[in-house]
């Protein structure tokens, strides 16, 4: 519980943070104070250091022939009643999917994609970690730390990288370049096995040791989904590190009762999504292993799993296909597939207390500047009442309000979430640099 006095001591921190960045009101912010930062000096001759070394996706032919294989002997469970996608996985979408995987999906093709990008690999704490590092176009690239969720690996950050690392190549403004770390976090695609006990909050230590070996003093963080918990306890525990952090979302807002028919609505349509939408947090969340043997063996298994969250959690309209191509999909899928990693990904629920009495530990207020960006494209996930929120909603730097999107914006919208992290950190790159 945060005292009053504490309360009192972060709001007059934050509004004196941000009248030195120079933030001023504009018609969707609710807030527009900022953070002054010391002088630092975030550039950084990044990928020089010791201990990181340059990567290159390479799967091996043999692993292809060998999943080719298995698309060829696939065995169904019988066709569910009722509506398609009702009990799940709809199987007529699925047979066509794995048909194209099997037939039609190159993944020569888009392994040569993911390695435009650059990707290293470093060890921090016996950690095997992989990270995208691309450097920004302009002359002053500002260091923006981004962090992925489930299921969504790198993937789902992809498309947002180049907006932000060379702005100009999309007709926006070489000052708002960034140089773009983003890791995958222990467990998921390209970096090693989690150490035991690995949750958000080592994983926010981990990426600031990571920033360090970078030459990174001074960043800003974004995360979405279990990316939103790590980068918000990067703002709670490291101000001396972050000049802003910036999620999906709403901003934290104090649970109580509803008090009028508006928020009794909402709080009916959240309770109704959480009995139709998170029984997979339960059982990955409690028992990660038992369901791990059948994704970690079963092709059709993992890409059956992963495909009905992309469909329910997507501003697709129930088209999973309007939102994301089966190259796409079957993209994240094969990274899944092909570092073997499914299994250590649903593992980060347990690690967390997901569904289960263990609980999880929340970040504390945030300490510097916060940022939160609402996607409302899902009916099923319509934005609370204003009522809900306190005061120290007034307390965001930013937040803004998009119609389209849902719980991917890095894949789904990235040109609205690349301009929203423009106009945060476009006063936060300043004042750190005063």
């Amino acid at each position: 519980m945060v005292s009053g006095k504490d309360k009192l001591n972060r709001r007059s921190l934050l509004r004196n943070m941000m009248v030195a960045a120079g933030l001023s009101a504009v018609p969707r912010q609710l807030f527009s104070e900022t953070v002054r930062v010391p002088p630092s000096s975030p550039q950084s001759s990044a990928g020089t250091q010791s201990g990181i070394e340059s990567f290159n996706i390479e799967v091996p032919e043999s692993d292809l022939q060998v999943l080719g294989r298995r698309l060829g002997e696939l065995r169904w469970p019988k066709p569910a009643p009722g509506e398609a996608w009702s009990y799940g996985t709809d199987r007529q979408y699925l047979e066509e999917l794995m048909s194209y995987w099997r037939s039609g999906y190159d993944w020569r093709l888009h392994e040569a994609n993911l390695n435009q990008y650059s990707h290293f690999k470093t060890t921090i704490e016996g950690q095997a970690l992989h990270f995208i590092h691309q450097k920004g176009k302009g002359e002053n690239s500002f260091p923006l730390l981004m962090t992925h969720g489930w299921p969504g690996t790198i993937w789902e950050l992809l498309p947002v990288i180049n907006l932000l690392a060379d702005p100009v190549m999309f007709e926006a403004d070489e000052f708002d370049s960034f140089d773009v770390v983003v890791p995958s976090i222990p467990g998921f695609g390209f970096s090693g096995e989690p150490l035991e006990g690995t949750d958000v909050i080592r994983t926010a230590e981990l990426w600031v040791e990571l920033m360090d070996r970078l030459g990174y003093s001074r960043f800003g963080a974004y995360g979405s989904d279990w990316g939103m918990l790590v980068t918000r306890h990067l703002g709670a525990r490291f101000p001396n590190r972050l000049v802003g952090v910036a999620t999906p979302g709403t901003p934290p807002r104090e649970r109580r009762a509803p008090q009028t028919d508006e928020e009794r609505e909402y709080e009916e349509r959240s309770q109704r999504w959480s009995i139709d939408e998170t029984g997979y947090s339960h059982i990955q969340g409690t028992k990660p292993q038992t369901l791990s043997y059948g994704l970690i063996d079963s092709p059709v298994g993992l890409a059956g799993w992963v495909t009905e969250k992309l469909r329910s959690w997507s501003d697709c309209g129930g088209d999973i296909e309007r939102r994301f191509s089966k190259d796409q999909i079957l993209t994240l899928i094969s990274i899944y597939w092909h570092t073997q990693t499914i299994d250590t990904s649903v593992r980060f629920y347990y690690e967390n207390g997901s569904g289960s009495s263990r609980g999880r530990t929340m970040p504390g207020p945030s300490m510097v500047p916060e940022a939160h960006f609402e996607f409302l494209g899902m009916a099923e996930r319509s934005r609370p009442p204003r009522s809900l929120f306190g005061a120290d909603a007034d307390d965001v730097a930013m937040w803004s309000v998009h119609n389209r999107g849902g719980h991917f914006p890095g894949i789904e919208e990235p040109e609205l979430l690349a301009q929203d992290l423009r106009d945060f950190f476009r006063p936060l790159r300043v004042a750190s640099r005063a």
